[in-house]
């Protein structure tokens, strides 16, 4: 195993459901922006300060993203080269609402300035909640209590709100809070040019407006602030002031502070785009939004949020008896997991979630394979919406296919829109499996719901035209014994673009193919009438179907028998061999510090690959073969993707290699916590982070599903003196929980339900448990 990925001493506290920072050092600040991040799966937020940040201006990078909200720009080539992507897509760092900045007599409050006497942050993973208290003295002597609660409404996707309260300790004086909106933002990276300009502000007493719009996506975006102001003084007065500039708004408060009193400004927020209303309605909704947060009132918010997570935590928890720092990372993780995810069928997860600019944004293949999985097993209706997205996308990638010369549809490698937005042709044009991930994850969807309507109306189309994409793109190779092959490709391993046979993609390309066929025979049996409109719709001809058919028959699927394994591709074997261990932390990861011709030259792996494959479509490998794959390509893989170790965890935990599994689990489960890679900063990693679960419920507890069927073979990590995790599955809910010698399964919701543990049939009743042995 590769030994770059270190453990690091945490700077966080060991806590089951708090994320905790005691001491405030700003060589963490920009870290901890991407830790204490907020978000609902529409809107983002970076951990940055109310009152701003004075330090070094590269250890910050402040941002606000709304989820699908991006701008587009020329993407420039040094060499034209034809049929590549043109315009590139770009998430928005959008107005900074957040501010509310403090005024104790002349002085500004500053945590970089005067003294901390106090300090303590803390996100609450039970109830969504950003909290900062200190205790800070003015560089001129004036001591205040600061507590600022922050939430980002998890059940109204439109809004958030902040209690900012101050209490002057050692004085009585004027206080002034400034609360304000701020268009006048930019992107960090990525974007050579502003995205957006402030076209309407207006403030009105308790209540302000700003509407931006895009440069070149003209998507308009309003924010709408209203405030509410109390105090623990029974007699305090204070003076309202109003402050409009040409990129933003601003409300003061202004009050005279008596020792020992506190002073509470809630500031409520809403925020709505034109892709969620028309233009006209915009500005209306959104101050009819913020005035009816206000009225619901900062406690009914909160516990709103409280409840929502109540009943989250009881569908997603995984509790890992034995391990606090395990405990809290699968935890974090599984809170930024919900933060990131789109709910809406328009919009998907980006590698970032919502907490960085890096990736641009963009949706990747990741949402099918990583995170997918995650949310099927508890929350299968956030799996639908994300499908969803890509239904509504197909149009995108049937002129994408178009363009590449294919019929049928080929999905963007990395999108907002839909259109390809990569200008690496190595990625954006090689990557053909994005189309059988998610192919993949509609069948798993639809077998772990049988959610029959979704097939019919949304994922037989979807699965019908990327079958249509693969038949055109392969071919049937006489040298190769007149085998369908699939030449110039890259699959799951980035190291390795263009290459012939890539194995992965071979085996999934069947499995889509093989899927198009059993899908179109059992419309055609059971819904001929739906079958009979959607093949109208397509044109789509039986004569196309009996040719996907052969095509999967005659797939080439590689394997050496010397080695008993399966190439990556046809030349993988044939590269010289190097010793990834040898390799210095200045050279990891390789795409950064190394030309590509020495990369692609070695027997070298990003990723997992075919490894990735054997979890994928497990029953189709036998454990020798597993085993054998995994020894070959282990020690060629660099895991320079965070998609990597989570996949070697499972397969190690399959072929019997507990302790490769554990370290690999620990390198997933605190990945931005503890920094890992050293670019926490950039975003959370979002798939490394449903990984984690992955490692436990697919590592740990072999949960597998074959053809419909449900099968777990657990065992106790060495340390833990158990585990334990929910399920949902065609309507039920089965609870498993993994002690030293035993597991507990008890069937909590639905239907009698039949599984199988260690090969040996299991037939459960509403209520029902059964204890079962577990393996040593």
């Amino acid at each position: 195993m590769r030994k770059y990925h270190q453990n690091k001493e945490s700077i966080y506290p060991y806590h089951e459901w708090k994320i905790v920072e005691d001491e405030f050092r700003p060589e963490y600040n920009h870290r901890n922006e991407t830790i204490f991040a907020l978000g609902n799966g529409y809107i983002g937020l970076r951990g940055t300060f109310e009152e701003g940040y004075s330090g070094d201006p590269k250890t910050t990078t402040p941002g606000t993203y709304i989820n699908g909200v991006y701008e587009s720009e020329p993407i420039y080539y040094g060499e034209f080269i034809p049929k590549m992507p043109e315009v590139g897509q770009t998430m928005v760092n959008l107005a900074d609402w957040k501010i509310i900045r403090l005024k104790v007599e002349d002085e500004w409050f500053d945590m970089l300035k005067g003294q901390l006497e106090e300090y303590q942050r803390v996100l609450d993973l039970k109830r969504g909640v950003l909290q900062r208290t200190l205790v800070w003295t003015s560089p001129k002597g004036r001591k205040i209590a600061v507590d600022i609660q922050r939430c980002i409404s998890l059940t109204d996707q439109h809004r958030a709100v902040i209690k900012f309260s101050v209490t002057p300790l050692n004085f009585s004086g004027q206080l002034i809070f400034s609360s304000e909106v701020n268009g006048d933002v930019q992107n960090y990276h990525h974007l050579r040019e502003k995205a957006l300009k402030v076209v309407k502000t207006e403030v009105n007493e308790d209540q302000g407006l700003l509407i931006q719009e895009t440069n070149n996506t003209k998507i308009a975006i309003a924010f709408a602030i209203d405030h509410c102001f109390k105090s623990s003084a029974k007699d305090f007065s204070f003076e309202c002031e109003n402050i409009t500039r040409e990129n933003e708004i601003a409300i003061k408060y202004i009050w005279y502070g008596k020792e020992g009193q506190s002073y509470q400004l809630e500031k409520y927020i809403s925020f709505y785009t034109d892709l969620d209303v028309s233009r006209e309605e915009l500005e209306t909704v959104v101050k009819r939004e913020v005035s009816e947060a206000k009225k619901e009132g900062f406690e009914i918010l909160l516990n709103k949020q409280y409840q929502f997570l109540k009943d989250y935590w009881n569908e997603v928890d995984v509790k890992i008896e034995g391990d606090l720092a395990l405990q809290q990372g699968v935890r974090f993780n599984a809170f930024h997991l919900l933060q990131s995810c789109g709910r809406d069928g328009r919009t998907s997860i980006g590698a970032k979630g919502l907490t960085g600019e890096h990736y641009e944004g963009h949706y990747f293949w990741d949402t099918e394979i990583y995170v997918n999985p995650f949310f099927l097993y508890s929350q299968p209706e956030f799996v639908k919406k994300l499908l969803l997205y890509r239904y509504n996308i197909l149009d995108k990638a049937r002129a994408k296919a178009k363009l590449m010369g294919h019929r049928g549809a080929l999905y963007a490698w990395r999108t907002i829109n839909g259109h390809e937005a990569s200008a690496l042709f190595e990625g954006s044009t090689t990557q053909y499996h994005i189309n059988a991930a998610i192919v993949y994850a509609i069948h798993k969807y639809v077998e772990a719901t049988d959610d029959i309507d979704f097939l019919l109306n949304y994922g037989a189309e979807i699965i019908f035209e990327t079958s249509r994409c693969w038949a055109d793109r392969g071919g049937f190779i006489p040298l190769k014994g007149n085998k369908f092959c699939i030449n110039e490709v890259c699959g799951p391993d980035e190291y390795k673009p263009g290459v012939n046979n890539n194995c992965y993609t071979n085996y999934m390309a069947r499995f889509n193919l093989q899927l198009g066929v059993k899908v179109a025979r059992m419309m055609e049996e059971e819904y001929p009438d739906k079958f009979k409109a959607l093949a109208e719709k397509i044109g789509l001809k039986s004569e196309e179907i009996e040719y996907w058919q052969r095509c999967a028959d005659e797939m080439y699927l590689p394997f050496n028998e010397d080695l008993g394994i399966h190439p990556q591709d046809d030349s993988f074997l044939y590269k010289e061999e190097l010793d990834v261990d040898s390799l210095s932390e200045e050279d990891i990861p390789l795409v950064r510090n190394w030309h590509p011709l020495n990369i692609w030259r070695y027997q070298i792996c990003k990723q997992a690959d075919v490894v990735l494959l054997m979890f994928l479509l497990g029953d189709l490998f036998d454990l020798k073969t597993k085993k054998a794959n995994y020894d070959y390509y282990e020690p060629r893989t660099t895991h320079d993707s965070s998609l990597s170790a989570c996949i070697y965890s499972i397969i190690a935990s399959e072929i019997g290699y507990r302790k490769d599994a554990y370290d690999y689990f620990m390198q997933t489960a605190r990945l931005d916590l503890d920094d890992y890679n050293n670019n926490t900063h950039e975003g959370i990693h979002a798939a490394c982070m449903a990984g984690s679960w992955m490692c436990v419920i697919n590592g740990f507890a072999g949960m597998r599903v074959y053809d419909g069927k449900l099968y777990f073979n657990p065992y106790l990590p060495e340390g833990w003196t158990g585990y334990q995790f929910s399920i949902r599955f065609r309507g039920r809910k089965l609870n498993v929980y993994v002690k030293k010698d035993q597991v507990n399964y008890t069937l909590v919701e639905g239907n009698d339900l039949e599984f199988y543990h260690c090969k040996k049939k299991v037939k459960l009743k509403t209520g029902e448990i059964k204890q079962m042995k577990v393996k040593g």
